[in-house]
């Protein structure tokens, strides 16, 4: 008898009749309706990787707080707080997101080394789950925004365990080295001074030691540091805030734990200590879930070089540039058998010579007007997007039981021009 796959499992996208589909849904048939370049995400995998943080809980007091930063999209926000999920903003922006899209404040975790007087004001006026506060100076304005107020403000402090994690130095956050946090003796002592303050009420301790982990063990080790910081506090902190970062296998046969292999080890050090615990996941959660589809307009040779250049650039996707991050990339037809893979560069228009997708990636051949699908964009893809070169932001597309709905439309030149005025001459 087969065995029944696991929810977190669940492909986004797949090959069938030849083509790549979302659920029931032909990528090519969303590509003709809504254009490219196009984000396209899946409900059912979203879902199920929540789904699988939830098992991976079940009998753990807990509260998976989404990572807006990863994707800020309102119909993904609106979805995910109907699961019941709270929301880890890093900004008053991202605030006014999970507001509008109708997610409860009271869930909110609020992270970040420069927050302003204004986003604490307004974080407080929508009643938040928790500030996590990252430095003297920050405490001491959100006792003082606080006060002015007359609302409690709930805080915990973040602390840095100083554990290296294999991961990209752009997104590795918890070395000394690095903005966030706070060193232990600073941690504890700031933990004291917050009694003196009558407005704020310490109520946590968190860390976060950075993104695309694919080895759960330094999440252990800085557990195990941060649990030794809790003894030397004054009062034990009711919220165990650990984070995010759990990454996903972007190259194939690159392998990532099981949500339930990371969290698990966690589990049992965290048995009877009465935490009620804090995730907040973003990647895993996301990233499998999103793809960015782009057609190909021409093929050229230079200095040897093979070059596809595709209508999507870096302004719509930049992590290979910024993180030298590798997407695999796919025909949304599957290729002949038998066809014969070379080593292409896949480039965008962008004026820069950083704007490609790959290098030397051994492709079948792709002639142009055919579409490509750009995979385990989800997370960190349309939110870092940009309109450099004067080039409107791609469409987003999200299918959902067996449905495509546009969830953002094409920007348009106007859009672009239309926050600009001119100057009159004298």
């Amino acid at each position: 008898m087969p065995q029944k796959k696991k929810p977190e499992e669940i492909p986004a996208f797949a090959y069938r009749r030849g083509s790549l589909y979302a659920g029931p849904i032909a990528l090519e048939t969303l590509a003709r309706r809504f254009g490219t370049p196009l984000y396209v995400y899946r409900w059912e995998a979203i879902a199920a990787a929540y789904g699988a943080y939830e098992a991976a809980l079940a009998g753990q007091p807990h509260l998976i707080c989404a990572a807006v930063k990863a994707n800020g999209n309102l119909a993904l926000l609106q979805r995910l707080a109907r699961l019941g999920s709270g929301f880890d903003i890093v900004s008053g922006g991202e605030l006014q997101r999970v507001r509008r899209a109708g997610g409860d404040p009271g869930k909110v975790v609020f992270s970040g080394v420069g927050k302003t007087a204004a986003e604490m004001d307004a974080a407080l006026a929508a009643g938040i789950l928790l500030f996590n506060v990252e430095s003297e100076g920050e405490l001491e304005l959100l006792a003082a925004r606080a006060a002015a107020a007359r609302r409690r403000a709930r805080f915990g402090l973040r602390v840095n365990p100083n554990i290296a994690a294999a991961t990209h130095p752009h997104i590795s956050t918890g070395l000394r080295r690095h903005k966030f946090g706070l060193e232990t003796a600073a941690a504890v002592a700031l933990y004291r001074r917050a009694a003196g303050f009558s407005w704020l009420e310490a109520a946590g301790i968190s860390f976060h030691i950075g993104s695309q982990i694919l080895d759960p063990e330094p999440f252990g080790a800085a557990l195990d540091r941060i649990l030794k910081i809790v003894d030397k506090l004054p009062a034990r902190p009711r919220w165990l805030d650990i984070g995010g970062g759990l990454g996903i296998a972007y190259r194939e046969g690159e392998r990532a734990p099981s949500i339930a292999a990371y969290l698990t080890p966690l589990r049992r050090r965290l048995a009877g200590a009465g935490f009620t615990l804090l995730l907040e996941p973003g990647r895993r959660l996301l990233a499998p879930a999103g793809v960015l589809l782009t057609r190909a307009l021409y093929r050229k040779r230079n200095g040897g070089r093979e070059f596809l250049i595709v209508d999507a650039g870096h302004n719509d996707l930049i992590r290979p540039v910024l993180y030298d991050a590798y997407h695999r990339i796919l025909p949304a037809r599957r290729p002949k058998p038998g066809a014969r893979a070379r080593p292409v560069d896949v480039v965008g228009p962008v004026c820069e010579t950083a704007d490609f997708f790959a290098r030397d990636r051994r492709l079948p051949p792709v002639a142009p007007g055919e579409l490509l699908a750009i995979l385990d964009a989800g997370a960190y893809g349309y939110v870092l997007a940009s309109n450099y070169n004067a080039r409107p932001r791609p469409a987003e597309v999200l299918v959902a039981g067996g449905r495509a709905r546009l969830i953002r439309r094409r920007e348009t030149i106007d859009d672009l021009l239309r926050l600009e005025r001119q100057v009159r001459s004298a």
